[in-house]
């Protein structure tokens, strides 16, 4: 009788466990307010990023260096923006999918957006690193072009807010600190 009462204890701790694995598996993602910490906590140094390099940007068109000093400096700005956008992206995409109606679509569409991006500025400084710095003019129209063609591809990857339905993440992103 203690061998049958044994083994279905044996059975039922399985079964009990299995269920608990399959729950662990079939769980939903972290909450709206979780989620949108994680993703705010992700952008905050990518934003800071993205505005030292705007800045710095605007005083390598204006500053008096050579071009050579200025491709130098370019290229290492896009670079640092490329790799800050990178890891913003893999941060929200380490945030999961926020356990809302339509999650799964608005976590992708904050990682494409930042893959966009990161390829923008990756353009920018590839096409920066090609010109060539003999003739001063030439290579600050050069610089010019690609400025204007990374802000239109910046411009075309930002994320479309307004697809965003979920009542419970706009409320989220307004109220967690790390949003403000």
């Amino acid at each position: 009788m203690r061998t049958c009462r044994a083994a279905a204890a044996g059975k039922l701790t399985v079964v009990l466990a299995t269920l608990v694995l399959l729950a662990a598996c079939g769980s939903s993602g972290p909450s709206p307010r979780a989620w949108a910490t994680s993703v705010c906590s992700a952008l905050t140094p990518w934003r800071a990023e993205i505005s030292k390099l705007t800045s710095s940007t605007n005083q390598q068109m204006t500053a008096q260096t050579t071009p050579a000093q200025a491709k130098e400096n370019l290229v290492r700005l896009f670079g640092g923006a490329e790799q800050a956008s990178e890891t913003a992206r893999r941060k929200v995409e380490q945030a999961g999918v926020p356990n809302v109606e339509h999650g799964a679509e608005v976590s992708a569409g904050f990682r494409t957006s930042l893959a966009s991006m990161r390829d923008a500025y990756g353009r920018a400084g590839a096409t920066i690193d090609g010109l060539g710095t003999g003739e001063a003019t030439v290579f600050y129209d050069g610089v010019r072009a690609a400025v204007e063609t990374l802000q239109q591809e910046y411009d075309a990857s930002a994320l479309d807010t307004t697809q965003l339905n979920s009542e419970e993440l706009k409320r989220a992103f307004d109220e967690v600190p790390e949003c403000r």
